[in-house]
């Protein structure tokens, strides 16, 4: 992490240094090393002084903190509060990201409706009603990708370890196109083609 340290009618002496990282230190400890830069300015006015504190974080985030007090240890002080404050906020933020699981939204959109059933039987759609001002539904390429020969074991793995909702491979044992998919309830399915 680089500390530029700037003092405006106060010299920086050894002690302040020391005072401003051990102020530093949990905020550090918090961020992970994650802090790219900190900036500190020292402003005496009058009897009072004034900390402007600014921190960069990996990522293009920015942590402010700005405080008056009586003396430096002060100043220094609340304004690191204010940038503790901001850096608890931030690292709920990454980790709230990071939980594992299907929430109750995703697993709703994911469950089996009833026109697909029926589609997948061949049972025929009722007809959609007609609306000159609709918008008619896009079939968007996503992307393309080769289709390896796995057997299902090791596509089951690829799909646990990767992060895509479904895998398309050959089928190792019978040479068939087969799709693996992660179902609703955590679980995986498979589908292979009738002959």
């Amino acid at each position: 992490m680089r500390l530029e340290l700037t003092g405006r009618h106060i010299t920086i002496t050894p002690a302040i240094r020391k005072l401003v990282d051990q102020q530093l230190s949990h905020l550090l400890r918090m961020l992970n090393d994650s802090v790219v830069s900190t900036q500190i300015v020292l402003t005496k006015e009058k009897s009072r002084v004034h900390c402007d504190a600014t921190v960069h974080v990996r990522g293009d985030k920015f942590l402010h903190g700005e405080a008056t007090g009586a003396d430096i240890a002060t100043a220094l002080a609340a304004a690191a509060a204010k940038l503790d404050r901001q850096a608890q906020k931030l690292k709920s933020r990454r980790t709230e990201g990071k939980r594992q699981g299907i929430s109750a939204a995703k697993a709703g959109a994911a469950a089996p409706r009833p026109e697909r059933g029926r589609r997948a039987f061949g049972e025929p759609m009722p007809p959609a009603p007609v609306d000159d001002g609709a918008e008619q539904v896009r079939v968007i390429k996503a992307r393309r990708y080769a289709v390896k020969p796995l057997s299902i074991d090791e596509a089951a793995v690829a799909l646990i370890d990767g992060r895509d909702a479904f895998l398309v491979f050959r089928n190792a044992a019978n040479d068939e196109i087969t799709v693996l998919y992660r179902r609703p309830d955590g679980n995986l399915g498979l589908i292979e083609p009738e002959a």
